[in-house]
């Protein structure tokens, strides 16, 4: 079986890769009985070099995702699964408005446009977003609630869903769209999303380092840990599209909190201490994107098919603490 991450140098896509080499195989029930099928090549994408294992399994490859050309070298019939995680983010999407439709809507149509050509109907897993949302919202948002997506971002992701849906009607890809909670802790630097304070409370604060929060305390936010979205992401390219029916999208679940309580978990891990690196500096345009967006979902049709998510966000700062800051969690113990 043959893999392609799109975004593979990314932390999800270079997080994926490790798990996808390590499992080995995936399960592709179609004409195989309902046994996994070992993965014999894994192809990550991105416009930087991926950081790839001594893995002979692996192939890195740079360029953009819009290039047709190159998406036609990448993909061939062998090509079972691809997972498309490349994006321009939110705030970036809103102050580069070309580039992101050129990344995160053009870049999807020619993914689905080789796919098509291909004719042999591969798994398309395609992270979505909760900017697809927006406008006056229930406090619990439902599978049927009505998009109203109050960012270029949000109005793009809205935009590819409605594409992928199409082209599994059609039978062109086999797709299913996980719309993602905002996935906190990221390691690394500050991204270009506008939820990226979420990770940076936690993040910069445990290293010692200015965190900047531009929003208020009273922000609400819906969040998934990495190491959970990877779990998702594996486990919709196992579905079987007949689950999905013709509602190929999923919310994923997540867990809902305030700015105030994630700096009260924060204290729990890093005292006071940690809790003084956080500078509040309000950011009327990160504020606005934010807030559009729910704060929770219903999730039982995620957790039907078999998703799950964190128990807390407690667990979620302990899942960064465990995988990216070791030192810490020896320290605790």
């Amino acid at each position: 079986m043959k893999v392609l991450i799109t975004g593979g140098a990314g932390f999800l896509g270079q997080r994926l890769a490790r798990d996808l080499l390590a499992r080995g195989a995936l399960r592709k029930t179609v004409g195989n009985g309902g046994a996994p099928e070992p993965i014999t090549e894994l192809v990550l994408l991105d416009t930087t070099p991926a950081q790839a294992p001594d893995d002979a399994r692996v192939r890195v490859e740079t360029g953009d995702v819009a290039d047709r050309a190159l998406l036609e070298r990448l993909i061939d019939t062998d090509t079972a699964v691809v997972f498309h995680l490349a994006a321009i983010l939110s705030a970036e999407a809103e102050a580069e408005f070309d580039l992101g439709l050129h990344i995160n809507l053009d870049g999807t149509r020619a993914l689905l446009e080789v796919c098509r050509a291909r004719g042999h109907c591969p798994r398309l897993v395609f992270t979505s977003s909760v900017a697809v949302y927006g406008g006056d919202l229930p406090e619990e948002v439902q599978d049927d609630t009505a998009l109203d997506p109050q960012s270029s971002y949000g109005v793009q992701k809205a935009m590819a869903e409605l594409l992928i849906g199409d082209y599994s009607r059609r039978g062109f890809v086999d797709g299913r769209v996980l719309r993602l909670p905002t996935v906190a802790v990221r390691p690394g630097r500050p991204s270009g999303a506008a939820s990226s304070f979420a990770s940076g409370i936690v993040r910069e604060a445990l290293n010692g380092e200015t965190a900047v929060c531009p929003v208020s305390g009273a922000t609400a936010i819906w969040l998934l840990s990495p190491r959970k979205a990877v779990q998702c992401l594996v486990t919709a390219s196992e579905i079987e599209g007949e689950a999905l029916g013709t509602r190929r999208i999923v919310n994923l679940p997540g867990v809902s909190t305030t700015v105030d309580e994630m700096i009260e978990e924060l204290s729990k891990f890093g005292g006071a201490k940690a809790v003084a690196r956080v500078d509040w500096a309000p950011d009327e345009v990160i504020e606005r994107i934010v807030s559009s967006w729910p704060a929770r979902w219903n999730d039982a049709r995620a957790k039907k098919l078999g998703f799950t998510g964190d128990a807390s966000f407690h667990a979620i700062v302990k899942v960064y603490v465990e995988d990216e800051l070791p030192w810490a969690e020896k320290k605790r113990a």
